[in-house]
């Protein structure tokens, strides 16, 4: 799956999940992130709000987004 971010340079990893309904609540998406949950670009990132920007690979369960401009 692609995330596109149009007009913005970045999304915050946590938003990133909640905006795509990978996870019901913001509150959830911090707890999977901070349990290691997530890996962006291959390594597990447990910063929830990690900037995301064009080019990074986030995968949480068997999900795969690429984030693109």
């Amino acid at each position: 799956m692609q995330f596109s971010l149009r007009d913005h340079d970045h999304i915050p990893l946590n938003n990133l999940l909640k905006v795509l309904n990978l996870v019901e609540t913001g509150g959830e998406a911090n707890l999977r992130i901070v349990d290691g949950e997530v890996k962006v670009n291959g390594q597990v990132e447990t910063q929830k709000r990690k900037k995301l920007r064009p080019g990074d690979v986030v995968l949480f369960e068997s999900t795969k987004i690429e984030i693109t401009q």
